[in-house]
């Protein structure tokens, strides 16, 4: 049997009897390996960050289609947007109803669109049709309010529309219709 002396020699005739050092030398492969293996989980199955994108249905760019479906004025209300972080809106059909100015905290939009939306309900028996009317001084902050407010307000029948000349005069005759800071 064949034995490998690593002491050195073998002079050691009256010394000190000095023990074995052992090796402090670590093989770090498998540790490497774990580590690699654990990066690419991670890489693979991490999602950085996820779309807040939401669901607009917009309608077909075809003028020929005719399944547009009238609704009452009495079950529509409209919100033109303006500047300065408010905006106006009147039930119903222009110059029928006085328009009043309110803003888009949860106190305003919010509590309008909730109000309106029960007395309508309870008055005609249907839900109520929200037309939406940027300005062309409104912000694009305000109009995502207005969407997250639809959503919030569970109100699912509603449209943006182009705003008309006789709007923007309402929204100037109440100064919400001012170039934005």
């Amino acid at each position: 049997m064949a034995e490998l002396d690593t002491s050195g020699g073998g002079k050691h005739k009256g010394g000190k009897v000095r023990s074995k050092k052992q090796s402090t030398r670590v093989d770090l492969t498998a540790m490497v390996d774990l580590a690699f293996l654990l990066i690419t989980f991670f890489i693979m199955t991490t999602t950085l960050a996820k779309s807040k994108a939401m669901d607009l249905a917009m309608p077909d760019k075809d003028e020929k289609t005719k399944d547009q479906l009238p609704i009452a004025a009495s079950r529509s209300l409209t919100l033109l947007l303006g500047s300065d972080d408010k905006l106006e809106w009147y039930l119903g059909e222009p110059g029928k109803s006085a328009p009043e100015v309110t803003n888009y905290r949860p106190d305003g939009l919010r509590k309008l669109l909730i109000e309106k939306g029960k007395d309508v309900q309870a008055k005609t028996g249907k839900v109520m049709f929200v037309v939406i009317k940027p300005s062309d001084k409104s912000k694009y902050k305000n109009m995502v309010s207005v969407l997250d407010e639809m959503a919030i307000t569970n109100i699912t029948m509603y449209g943006i529309v182009d705003i008309t000349a006789p709007e923007v005069e309402l929204l100037k005759r109440e100064n919400i219709y001012n170039d934005n800071k």
